[in-house]
């Protein structure tokens, strides 16, 4: 049974690159999950220099995932990739947890 959250390399790659844009070496992706969207739950992304004492923090290949206690547990399991394609390029989760999710990939239920 999974018990945490696995970055892809291209996810890695991706925070690496914009890290060096902002020639910032403590930025961290912050993934959390909140109300709305189509589905009930929608995924949202953004770089923080802090974290908290609580927060869940995923290391991998000199990059950090941080993921709030709340929005954790719906995350258990999840998959963070980095896309580009026609719809833009964005930063995505696979999610096991989710039982529905809309066309757009990033609203989902539970």
């Amino acid at each position: 049974m999974p018990t945490s959250l696995e970055l892809t390399d291209q996810a890695v790659s991706k925070v690496k690159s914009l890290m060096e844009e902002e020639e910032n070496s403590e930025l961290k992706l912050r993934l959390y999950i909140t109300g709305g969207g189509c589905s009930g739950f929608q995924y949202g992304f953004s770089f923080d220099e802090e974290s908290d004492e609580e927060d869940t923090q995923i290391k991998k290949g000199g990059v950090t995932l941080v993921v709030d206690p709340m929005s954790f547990p719906y995350l258990i399991g999840g998959i963070v990739d980095y896309t580009e394609g026609l719809e833009g390029s964005k930063f995505i989760v696979s999610n096991p947890n989710a039982t529905t999710t809309c066309g757009c990939g990033e609203s989902f239920s539970i």
